[in-house]
């Protein structure tokens, strides 16, 4: 078994480098090319039209801002192409318009739907086992429509699988976190609410260190507010202050007008006054979707124990939208219920509002309608990171109370069109609403201010030039080279891979292993691999003394070097890649004499490794990589079999080496089988490939038990990769048994 070059290239060395690939930018007047830029928003509901805005909590501003980004980006001469990805979803419970892989928003924007994990709708925290399957399928995507030259990701899921795949396209990369773990976490703790239930439910172990991974990667953070900046990311150890960019949102001003479009009296009314005994008095105005975050009990309990509000208006709560409350998940029921416990408790019937639905259309109306008989939009959100329905009521010529938090900081300062509150303090937010409510200069000073300001300081056009200006400039001075694609040079001449670590895995059962060998030997149509955390020499030698054939695959040194072939001809691009910020030496010094680390001998050590012998106890990887992070050291640490340590350049690793090698070569994650015992190989069991963990594996690898795709055999060693090899039938018509993702 080889790998097919032909004849007048003998090795990779003389393949065109990724300079001389016509997907290659550098040397072309940059200046005059547009630019192709991807936007990723896993999760909630994504479409161009009619956006469910306050469905559940994953469905709110941040799809609203990515897909109005993408439409404003696409007016721009200076940009060719913009593209949202997305997870395409199939279910019942929601419209047929998120199964749909292409939705056109404009000429030169579109959202394109990427099918990963369950076909059912999943709320967010559910995500995270799959974002190695999107990364896959997204690869599959950029091999058929080009490689974009830059890739933005929103939240922690998109901000982690933009991470990745950034790394191995090698195209900058942008992150906006729109809400940060850290932040939400210490929040949430307020609410007396036990530290594992919090876990639980929102998964922050996993959020913060996708967040601290997309932060390590970026070229540039986009933030809505200077708050943002200096005390939600500083709480990061990879805050880096001169990568942030202070960019604000803009508002659909030709949507949200002071004027109505019509005379006629607006839908949404007429669900409003089915509530209210006095329709015509001001109303008090909330619009946010049911969650525990946004502090909805606390303005009705304000409400329901202050005289003078209730005399002085009503209060309308918009609450997303629900057919059925019983069928919402459980945290948004317990949030409306809550409510209604609260409207009951201080009989607010005919005072308070909460229509259930309501349609996109339909804001702006509910923005005009409040202004008309001067009431006040409030947002007393336990944490803001930015507030679109500020800007959007501010546009309407809506006065606003909003928490002392984030964005309304800046978006008060700017526009002068309101008052800020403690979000835990009742005096102070019923103050702040008679304020406004009870003094008309106040209210109309308010009112005009917030009508000029959204417009100077707010508008799409001047959000999207001062994006552009950034992303030209760290696309124009990137040094990376794209993944080169060029599949017609270079095709193996078998149709489907093993790779399989070599200690633990293969080695241990003699018998096992001898069976394993005369597969290969019988199956000619297979290439073989390895993927160790050995050297390469280290790994050659044990590869003779157990007589398994040669090879077509070495990947080495904890995923840090690539080999083919015989002649073992070193992966060009791979090189020119693995060595992206890395500073062995300042890592060495980083962690010497930290107590519970020991080097390994100088055999174990290679340029792009540092291996160590350590006690988990007593050096917990989780204060390794904050150590490396203060020092602002970018690298990546692996721990295997609870005993080993090795620390690597970001770009290194099983799942980088796999994902480049199958892009390369142009294999199927689906004809790849994949085999190993021990946490460094984790990278390369997960996503599209046929992962197979032996019996004997090492305990971090448990976390991976009922993932689709990764098999967990019952026999040991070379037994093990045999009981996965029948398992998936994967020297005949390969079927996937554990492709389950529901």
């Amino acid at each position: 078994m080889s790998f097919v070059i032909e004849p007048e290239s003998q090795s990779l060395e003389s393949l065109p480098s990724p300079s001389e690939s016509p997907d290659h930018t550098a040397g072309r007047d940059q200046e005059n090319r547009a630019l192709k830029i991807c936007l990723i928003s896993l999760h909630g509901l994504v479409r161009g039209h009619e956006p469910e805005l306050g469905r559940d909590a994953d469905t709110g501003g941040q799809i609203k801002y990515v897909v109005e980004l993408a439409r404003e980006l696409a007016q721009r001469n200076d940009v060719a192409e913009v593209e949202v990805l997305t997870r395409q979803i199939v279910d019942p419970k929601v419209s047929t318009d998120y199964a749909v892989l292409e939705e056109e928003l404009c000429e030169g924007a579109k959202i394109v739907r990427i099918p990963f994990g369950p076909k059912r709708y999943l709320r967010k925290e559910s995500l995270w086992p799959f974002i190695e399957m999107f990364i896959d399928q997204a690869l599959v995507h950029f091999k058929r429509n080009g490689i974009p030259d830059v890739i933005h990701g929103h939240y922690a899921d998109a901000g982690l699988a933009g991470a990745h795949l950034a790394r191995l396209l090698h195209v900058p990369y942008v992150f906006t976190g729109h809400s940060l773990g850290r932040v939400k976490r210490e929040r949430m703790s307020h609410h007396k609410t036990a530290s594992d239930k919090l876990e639980k439910r929102y998964r922050f172990r996993q959020r913060i260190e996708a967040e601290e991974t997309a932060l390590e990667t970026a070229s540039i953070v986009v933030t809505s507010t200077h708050q943002e900046v200096e005390q939600q990311y500083q709480l990061y150890d990879h805050y880096v202050p001169d990568r942030m960019e202070v960019i604000p949102p803009g508002v659909d001003l030709s949507s949200f007008t002071p004027t109505p479009p019509s005379d006629d009296e607006p839908q949404i009314a007429a669900s409003l006054k089915a509530f209210l005994r006095e329709p015509e008095k001001p109303m008090v105005l909330a619009m946010a979707r049911p969650d525990e975050r946004k502090n909805l009990e606390m303005l009705v309990k304000v409400y329901g124990e202050s005289h003078y509000l209730q005399e002085a208006a009503n209060l309308v709560l918009v609450l997303g939208t629900r057919d059925d409350l019983s069928e919402l998940p459980k945290a948004q029921q317990n949030v409306i219920t809550n409510i209604l416990h609260l409207i009951d408790k201080y009989d607010l019937y005919g005072k308070v509002a909460y229509p259930k639905s309501h349609r996109p259309s339909d804001v702006p109306d509910l923005y005009r309608l409040a202004a008309k008989p001067k009431g006040v939009f409030i947002n007393p959100a336990l944490t803001e990171p930015f507030g679109l329905t500020l800007l959007e009521a501010g546009a309407t010529g809506l006065p606003i109370v909003a928490t002392n938090d984030g964005g309304p900081r800046d978006i008060v300062a700017n526009c002068e069109n309101g008052l800020l509150i403690d979000p835990l303090d009742s005096d102070d937010i019923e103050r702040a609403l008679l304020r406004v409510l009870t003094e008309p200069e106040v209210w109309e000073r308010f009112s005009q201010h917030g009508i000029a300001g959204t417009r100077k300081h707010y508008a799409w056009k001047n959000h999207a030039a001062r994006y552009v200006r950034d992303v030209r400039e760290v696309v124009d001075r990137s040094t990376s080279n794209k993944m080169v694609n060029r599949p017609a040079r270079r095709l193996p001449e078998f149709d489907r891979l093993i790779i399989t670590d070599l200690d633990n895995t293969l080695t241990g059962d003699d018998e096992a292993l001898g069976q394993f060998i005369d597969f290969l030997n019988d199956n000619e149509h297979i290439g073989f691999g390895i993927a160790t955390g050995r050297r390469l020499d280290s790994a050659l030698e044990m590869i003779q003394q157990l007589g398994l054939p040669k090879p077509d695959l070495m990947d080495t040194d904890a995923g840090t070097q690539l080999h083919y072939g015989e002649s073992l001809i070193a992966d060009r691009t791979w090189q020119k890649s693995i060595g992206f910020a890395w500073q062995p030496d300042e890592i060495r010094r980083c962690l010497e004499g930290v107590d519970g680390l020991t080097m390994q001998t100088e055999d174990r050590q290679s340029e792009f490794k540092i291996s160590y012998d350590f006690d988990p106890r007593k050096a917990p990887v989780t204060e390794l990589k904050k150590r490396l992070r203060a020092a602002g050291l970018r690298a990546r640490v692996v721990q295997s079999l609870g005993m080993f340590l090795d620390i690597i350049p970001v770009r290194g690793g099983s799942g980088f080496t796999m994902r480049h090698v199958l892009w390369k070569w142009g294999f199927s994650p689906s004809n790849v089988l994949v085999a190993g015992d021990s946490g460094n190989d984790a990278g390369m069991l997960l996503g599209g490939t046929l992962g197979v963990v032996v019996a004997n594996h090492s305990r971090e690898l448990n976390r991976y038990k009922n993932r689709p795709r990764v098999y967990f055999a019952e026999r040991p060693h070379a037994g093990g990769i045999l009981e996965g090899i029948e398992y998936y039938n994967f020297f005949d018509k390969i079927t996937i048994p554990n492709d389950r993702t529901e």
